[in-house]
């Protein structure tokens, strides 16, 4: 009898993935990912959706470009409705909203500052009203302001960082607790810095290792509900936030000194959201998953 053979259902070969940039720098912060040079790889051409989470409906802060807008990309494909919030890049914002709707899903792009917990209940509100249900909560927005000294971080930016990067995710959780049932996921956006500390971004660390206790945490307070908390832990990935943070020559060699030899792209981030959001991860919790190019950070 003549079996057919069973061919793949994508013969797209994988993406060149750059190990060095042109030098480059944004005047800017937030960054906008329509400035960059290489544009940051956001839809993977090899990746293969099952339906993962069809029907189901995602905010996700951060959302308008680098890993925000791969994991909205991603989402979208397994057929998930999308809600981003963004600061005001709002170029950046559009273009993400028509790459997720490109994908026949809706999305809706709301602007505000996460570190204000009324605007936080303002974009849940929206997102029920416009999309129906949430089920997916990714707490991703993040801003990071190098220094070589700690006398030179200001109580402006202390109290800065910790807004965006942690108070922004109980406000942003807070605000959604009400709308989520049994299934519901919550995946945090960590760091590798959280593991092995960073000498010139010792704020942003600090807020990524309070991330890292908050998903913990959060995890254990919310498991009898049926909603699993995890994170992410990158490490280097080429988004607006590094051509935006660093200078020309630093921003050059980014990522060539993890054992990989080049920095991550959004797309490589995104399966992980996916995961973590989805079934497939159902005894999954309180964890955090290392997706850093291999470095062994022992957490």
């Amino acid at each position: 009898m003549n079996q057919q053979q069973t061919q793949p259902a994508s013969q797209a070969a994988p993406p060149e993935r750059p190990k060095s940039f042109p030098p480059q720098h944004q005047d800017r912060r937030p960054g906008l990912q329509a400035d960059m040079n290489p544009q940051p790889q956001s839809d993977s051409p090899v990746y293969l959706p099952a339906a993962k989470l069809a029907g189901k409906v995602a905010i996700i802060s951060g959302g308008d470009s680098g890993i925000g807008r791969a994991a909205a990309i991603i989402y979208a494909k397994e057929g998930a409705d999308v809600a981003i919030l963004y600061l005001n890049e709002e170029e950046d914002a559009q273009e993400t909203k028509r790459l997720v709707e490109e994908k026949g899903r809706r999305c809706i792009a709301i602007a505000g500052d996460i570190g204000d917990p009324a605007f936080c209940k303002q974009a849940v509100d929206n997102t029920i009203k416009q999309l129906g249900r949430l089920d997916i909560v990714v707490n991703n927005a993040a801003e990071q302001h190098p220094q070589d000294k700690i006398e030179q971080i200001t109580p402006e930016q202390l109290e800065r960082t910790f807004k965006t990067n942690i108070f922004g995710m109980f406000y942003l959780t807070q605000a959604a607790m009400p709308h989520l049932s049994k299934g519901a996921a919550i995946i945090n956006t960590a760091s590798v810095t959280a593991y092995r500390g960073s000498p010139n971004l010792l704020d942003y660390s600090s807020t990524k290792g309070a991330i890292v206790a908050f998903t913990r945490s959060l995890s254990m307070n919310l498991a009898a509900q049926g909603i699993r908390v995890n994170a992410i832990a990158p490490g280097p990935v080429w988004t607006p936030l590094i051509p935006s943070t660093f200078d020309a020559q630093q921003v050059a060699k980014f990522g060539s000194d993890v054992p990989l030899q080049r920095c991550g792209q959004p797309d490589e981030m995104a399966p992980a959201y996916v995961y973590l959001a989805c079934e497939d991860s159902s005894y999954m919790n309180g964890q955090v998953l290392h997706i850093n190019g291999g470095e062994v950070v022992n957490g």
